[in-house]
């Protein structure tokens, strides 16, 4: 399994900023705005978490993204040569295939958040955001305010599956929002027809996992732990149900153990994954950069577990019930989500996924 990463999600994730799916209906679609003619899908008209409108009278041509998530999506698209710049931008090596070279061309704006007078200053008529809306903070910056954004000529959105974590009043247990997510920039930047193949692959291979596992039921699904060995060993943080990796752990028919645990990250004790008790445990570990680094680092992460006094006794770790998969390709929306939960599915139900 090909890990990956986004230099962009270390401090973010872990600081609890980069939220989880939405929930709520809109989810981040693209719609042609009211009472105006369309001419080639446009106008175009997105909401961001709180419902504020932005509408687009054609493609935009000069794009900023927040990190390496939202450039994935574009490059995938075929709207990577309208991208200028990045903040968080991907290691050499660390996307796939083709997707790599074009991604190393981009600018870098910031190593981590973009800061703000770059930003401001950067000749972009577009900004996509992956992260919550508030201001970083932490010693990472202020975002610039809206209206900041409009005196310098950028439009200002958000990827919805990743940004309005505070606005979800239920648990994410699907990829709706991401492939809303991907409809949407596909709209935005006239790449529709490619958004929907991306989004038909993904509905694909999930509607293929849920046929494959749907007549298992609820106690029978095997029990899940997402080990952020990235995290830290000191504490463990959970995975909880308003993050998409929930969603990715659910669709291939498993249970989180932390399915109750309200929000995105939460941090918890070796004590509460013990009581949980899990049938299997994801090594999450972020891209290394290269896959001997990557190697060594799930034997270390698995190593932990095997010897460490608190965890040894695991079901998990005793029968070896581990999965190697990478952090973004779980944690982080994109098109990978399904592979993961096709991943997942393969290996807790062997012979009954193809």
């Amino acid at each position: 399994m090909r890990s990956r990463v986004w230099w962009g999600t270390t401090a973010v994730v872990l600081g609890g900023l980069l939220a989880a799916g939405c929930g709520s209906g809109d989810g981040g679609e693209a719609s042609p705005a009211a009472g105006k003619a369309v001419s080639d899908g446009y106008p175009v008209t997105v909401t961001d978490c709180m419902g504020a409108k932005t509408t687009f009278s054609e493609a935009p041509r000069k794009i900023v993204t927040s990190n390496a998530s939202s450039l994935e999506l574009l490059l995938r698209l075929g709207a990577g040569d309208k991208v200028i710049g990045t903040g968080f931008p991907p290691g050499k090596g660390t996307l796939p295939g083709e997707l790599d070279a074009p991604a190393q061309k981009v600018k870098v704006l910031g190593q981590t958040v973009i800061p703000k007078e770059k930003l401001l200053g950067s000749g972009a008529d577009l900004y996509i955001d992956t992260f919550a809306n508030m201001n970083m903070g932490g010693g990472m910056g202020d975002a610039p305010t809206e209206e900041e954004f409009k005196a310098a000529g950028i439009r200002h959105i958000y990827l919805k599956s990743t940004a309005c974590a505070a606005q979800s009043k239920s648990p994410v247990t699907d990829l709706t929002a991401v492939e809303k997510d991907i409809t949407s920039l596909g709209a935005v930047t006239g790449t529709s027809a490619k958004a929907k193949e991306l989004v038909t692959g993904m509905k694909e291979k999930a509607d293929a996992v849920r046929k494959a596992v749907g007549g298992t039921g609820e106690a029978e699904r095997p029990t899940y732990f997402f080990f952020d060995y990235d995290a830290g060993t000191k504490q463990p943080m959970a995975v909880c149900n308003r993050q998409i990796a929930h969603a990715v752990i659910t669709q291939a028919g498993a249970r989180n153990v932390f399915a109750d645990c309200d929000g995105d990250f939460k941090p918890v004790g070796w004590e509460d994954v013990i009581a949980k008790d899990p049938d299997w445990i994801h090594l999450g570990l972020r891209n290394r950069g290269s896959e001997a680094a990557n190697k060594k680092a799930f034997d270390e992460a698995q190593k932990w577990l095997e010897t460490n006094s608190a965890t040894k006794g695991l079901k998990a770790v005793k029968e070896g019930h581990f999965l190697r998969i990478g952090s973004e390709q779980t944690t982080i929306a994109g098109v990978e989500n399904a592979d993961t939960v096709e991943a997942i599915a393969k290996a807790l139900y062997p012979g009954k996924v193809g």
